[in-house]
């Protein structure tokens, strides 16, 4: 209890610090009549309600009825009631329309825009979380080469396809070219991992090449985003190729500096995280931290998402990186659904009437570009043609940093908003055709040449109980669950059909499978001893168990009095 003093004496301080800074009596530097304050906190409540329903229920039509990713119902949700559409029309009762167009480049009011920024940050930040940062480090080479090659492909052939197609656009270098260039690269992980779970190839070479290359690639794209907003802002003046470089060099040492010691200093901070004995404060002081880096980054003249990212990244191998995902979950569905609604708001129809085939053009650059990029690397270094298209395939999609890039690109006004619905376009297309195609690649035999496979093997130690029961196995299955709890280990369950639990405590992790009337623990040949002790003991556990059940009463005699009691 020693640091209270400290702590209150901080708190003291810090008040009074803000008294001396804004003295009392002073007044606010502008000031807004409170009807007009009124009104607009009212409008905001009233197109929250509108876009959550609205966005849900496509949403949900998109996953259930058109087997689509959730994604497409709610862009077309914000397309729908957009100040473009729907949202344009007046209403007596509010004496205007519900999503007014503002003046500026964002089609929609300050406060919606801004709880969609928040929502970006959430949701990089768990796209951090959801990183396996070392499967991603042990197949990073091959993964380094298809996520930059795909990188480099994708960007040369949108930056080509703006300066051949559009006429507005005479130079590489042209901010609306930059931003073509950087939106083809995006890739992403959310619908690649979710067909890859589906169809249980997440550990397949493959499936661990996609993910470790579109981790790398959203990474890069993130980081190029930094170097296109840059130069964007140069106003048309002739391009400084030394500010060009201060500007790489600056993103890249942002990233790679938080990044190697947010990595170094995850384990302390967790542990000092831990020091609140509550998950859920422990959760809210995580993204907390996230919003802070977030912060940060965009000071430092960055795009927010780079900082939470890192966050999520530097968070992602300790042992509390489910626990925090799980308790942001309802955060992350009430948000992340509001901000691809509000990217759906902003693409304007009427617009895109004299881009359409450019679209097209453009979308069909992009995805040459991610089979290319990624699968012509993939197949010279151990896979047959069959896993190259798996790996251009898996690299197809495009989601969330598409519209992030697009909706940064808008607001500063390096595009237009025909150019943002190319994007739209882009990603709507990417999002039919992808999952198919991803699907259809992984039938029929293996991806790989040679005996690449075999480097896959041995990479840990494996437990396997076999019992009389599906009943005892689970049993006993509970009781090892309940024991790592006990040892201050974090056990939570993989969102897959089968019961399997990932065990986890610092830089040990176990995964628990339950087969039937098997049960099989994994883990590295380090922590071997650890896992087979505890598993010993339960079983000795469960043996000392039954002998005293036999010691029993007659277990019909019990049903009997239990039975007759009901009569009495």
């Amino acid at each position: 209890m020693r640091f209270k003093p400290v702590f209150l004496s901080l708190v003291f301080l810090c008040a009074a610090l803000g008294a001396f800074v804004s003295p009392a009596g002073a007044a606010p530097a502008a000031s807004e009549a409170p009807g007009e304050l009124s009104h607009r906190m009212t409008l905001l409540v009233l197109q929250l309600a509108v876009i959550i329903i609205a966005a849900r229920l496509l949403g949900l039509v998109a996953s259930r009825y058109l087997r689509q990713p959730r994604v497409l119902g709610e862009l077309a949700a914000g397309m729908i009631i957009g100040p473009y559409a729907l949202g344009r029309l007046h209403l007596p009762f509010l004496g205007g329309s519900l999503f007014p167009l503002p003046a500026g480049t964002v089609p929609v009011s300050p406060e919606l825009y801004g709880v969609a920024v928040i929502a970006s940050v959430i949701l990089l930040f768990l796209a951090g979380l959801e990183t396996d940062l070392k499967t991603f480090l042990r197949y990073s080479l091959m993964g380094s080469v298809v996520g930059v090659t795909g990188v480099v492909f994708s960007f040369l052939l949108g930056d080509f396809a703006a300066v051949l197609f559009l006429p507005a656009v005479t130079s590489f270098f042209a901010p609306t070219a930059l931003f073509l260039g950087t939106l083809s690269t995006a890739t992403s992980v959310g619908i690649t991992a979710r067909i890859l779970s589906e169809k249980r190839k997440m550990s397949s070479p493959e499936g661990v090449v996609i993910l470790a290359g579109a981790v790398l690639d959203d990474v890069l794209g993130i980081v190029l985003l930094a170097v296109v907003v840059g130069i964007a802002s140069l106003g048309g003046q002739a391009v400084a190729w030394g500010r060009i470089a201060l500007i790489a060099v600056k993103a890249l040492g942002f990233w790679l500096v938080c990044t190697v010691l947010g990595i170094i200093a995850a384990p302390r901070l967790t542990r000092g995280l831990k020091w609140f004995r509550s998950l859920d404060v422990i959760a809210s002081t995580a993204f907390g931290l996230a919003l802070l880096l977030a912060g940060l980054a965009e000071m430092f003249g960055l795009a927010m998402i780079i900082g939470a990212y890192i966050m999520g990244l530097s968070l992602s191998q300790t042992d509390m990186a489910h626990e925090i995902r799980s308790r942001l979950h309802g955060l992350y569905q009430f948000l992340v659904p509001v901000f691809f609604c509000v990217m759906g708001m902003m693409v304007n129809f009427a617009a895109m009437k004299g881009v359409i085939i450019f679209g097209l053009i453009y979308t069909g650059a992009a995805a040459a570009g991610k089979l290319l990029g990624c699968g012509l690397p993939a197949l010279f270094m151990g896979f047959n043609i069959r896993g190259a298209l798996r790996v251009g395939a898996g690299m197809l999609p495009r989601g969330e940093v598409t519209l992030i890039v697009a909706g940064i690109g808008l607001s500063s006004g390096a595009i237009g908003a025909d150019i943002f619905g190319v994007a739209i376009m882009t990603l709507l297309i990417a999002s039919i055709v992808a999952p198919p195609l991803l699907v259809r690649s992984f039938e029929g035999g293996s991806g790989l040449r040679g005996k690449m496979a075999e480097a896959r093997s041995g990479e840990g130690r494996q437990i396997q109980l076999s019992f009389p029961s599906a009943q005892m196995a689970e049993f006993l299955s509970a009781r090892i669950r309940q024991a790592f709890r006990d040892e201050e280990f974090f056990v939570h369950r993989l969102d897959m059909d089968e019961p399997i639990y990932q065990i986890r405590k610092e830089e040990i992790a176990i995964t628990l499978t339950r087969e039937q009337n098997l049960l099989r623990l994994n883990t590295t040949l380090k922590n071997e001893q650890i896992m087979r002790l505890v598993v010993l003991e339960e079983i000795l556990e469960m043996k000392s168990l039954l002998e005293d059940a036999q010691k029993m009463e007659s277990p019909e005699r019990l049903g009997r009095d239990l039975a007759s009691g009901l009569f009495d």
